[in-house]
């Protein structure tokens, strides 16, 4: 069976454009179509809450680069609103159809909606560029009080940013330290530590159940019984998948799009499309070293992701199967963190390094006695040995320990 000619790409951010990459690598020469529902072409999101924030970057230096060289379609602002898989059809916004032969899904995530009404101005989520500009200049000019509420890694990496430019900042956090459920607890006490000593007061096990004000915010409360008056707040609730567009397209949607080991889509009843592949945010997938289907929200898985599922799409004989090693970073007052593997899904965790004073923390983690992560700060040289053992570990380490 040979691939596809006309292929559709919907979702027009890093994933995306990857994916057009690797398929004219390849050799694809026939019509590619790249659906963004953003106005503007690729651009990399990561520097958002960082670099972008304190005016290291600029607006243009955070554009992917042209695709003129591409050969592409390029259909931006104008989202997915539907997908046709018997009539292999795309259905947008503007009542337009676009056909199909081959289709790679990667419209990601975006945050998580707060669950009631907010005030007009004041408070901010960070996922687009427009949101990142929103926020950059709530933060220029004379001190003033953020409140992030979640504790993830945009959280606290615009926490830290935050509080080098001299603003007062709280980061509420529903677990027992930020990130501990992401990165243990060793790791989460050595950031929290991090946070604490550059003056961030931090509200551990807790959760922002009101925001106040219309026009402006005028406060929050914090589980139903502490009220703060923040100027300034950044919802930072975690990601949901962009999958509203594919309900009633028969594609299993399980808190994100669900594929198989070779990126290819679901149905409902579980067998692959071969002719759907997707790529990023948006998936969950099986993976050797988790119990169940994941989802990596980081940049490098997807790049990989979408060269993986650009080869499968046009060699469905001869798939590849996606097996990444997941890799993110994380940069916060300074201090370069860097992770390989799945640290969340560990059952032990070996402190190698623990060095407050000097900023150095390294931790490996542990599941049924085999290596499924690690974790560096300050330590990046070190990195490369734990992402070659973990390439290295056994295919699969998933299923439960035998009974004694």
């Amino acid at each position: 069976m040979p691939g596809p000619r006309n292929i559709v790409i919907v979702g027009a951010s890093l994933a995306g454009l990857r994916a057009a990459e690797a398929l004219r690598a390849a050799g694809h020469h026939g019509p590619v179509t790249l659906v963004g529902a953003e106005t503007r072409p690729p651009y990399d999101r990561p520097p958002l809450s960082k670099e972008f924030l304190t005016g290291e970057r600029t607006t243009e230096s955070v554009f992917l680069g042209s695709t003129a060289h591409l050969g592409l379609t390029e259909r931006y602002g104008h989202p997915a609103v539907r997908l046709d898989t018997a009539g292999r059809e795309i259905h947008l916004d503007d009542g337009s159809v676009l056909a199909y032969d081959g289709l790679v899904i990667a419209t990601g995530a975006g945050p998580r909606p707060w669950p009631g009404s907010l005030p007009l101005t004041g408070v901010h989520t960070m996922r687009t560029l427009e949101d990142a500009r929103a926020l950059k200049d709530a933060l220029t000019g004379t001190r003033r009080h953020l409140l992030v509420a979640g504790a993830g890694f945009i959280g606290c990496e615009v926490a830290s940013v935050a509080r080098g430019l001299g603003h007062d900042v709280t980061l509420v956090s529903s677990d027992p330290l930020p990130l501990s459920g992401a990165t243990g607890d060793q790791a989460a006490g050595f950031l929290a530590r991090l946070h604490l000593d550059a003056g961030v007061e931090i509200l551990t096990r807790s959760t922002v159940t009101a925001v106040h004000g219309h026009a402006r915010v005028t406060g929050v409360t914090v589980d139903d019984a502490t009220d703060l008056t923040p100027d300034i707040i950044l919802l930072a609730l975690g990601a949901r998948p962009h999958t509203d567009w594919l309900a009633g397209s028969g594609l299993r949607l399980e808190r994100g799009l669900l594929t198989d080991e070779y990126t290819r889509a679901l149905d409902t009843h579980g067998r692959p499309h071969p002719d759907i592949v997707a790529a990023g945010d948006i998936t969950r997938f099986p993976h050797p070293h988790a119990p169940g289907p994941i989802s990596l929200g980081h940049w490098s898985n997807a790049v990989e992701q979408a060269r993986c599922a650009a080869h499968n799409l046009l060699h469905p004989r001869r798939p590849t199967p996606y097996r990444p090693v997941a890799s993110f970073w994380s940069t916060q007052y300074g201090v370069r963190f860097r992770a390989v593997g799945l640290p969340r899904y560990a059952d032990r965790t070996e402190v190698r390094e623990l060095d407050h004073e000097k900023r150095r923390l390294e931790v490996a983690y542990y599941r049924r006695g085999h290596l499924v992560g690690a974790l560096t700060a300050g330590r990046a040289a070190h990195i490369t040995a734990y992402r070659s053992q973990l390439a290295r570990s056994p295919a699969d380490i998933t299923s439960p320990a035998p009974a004694s």
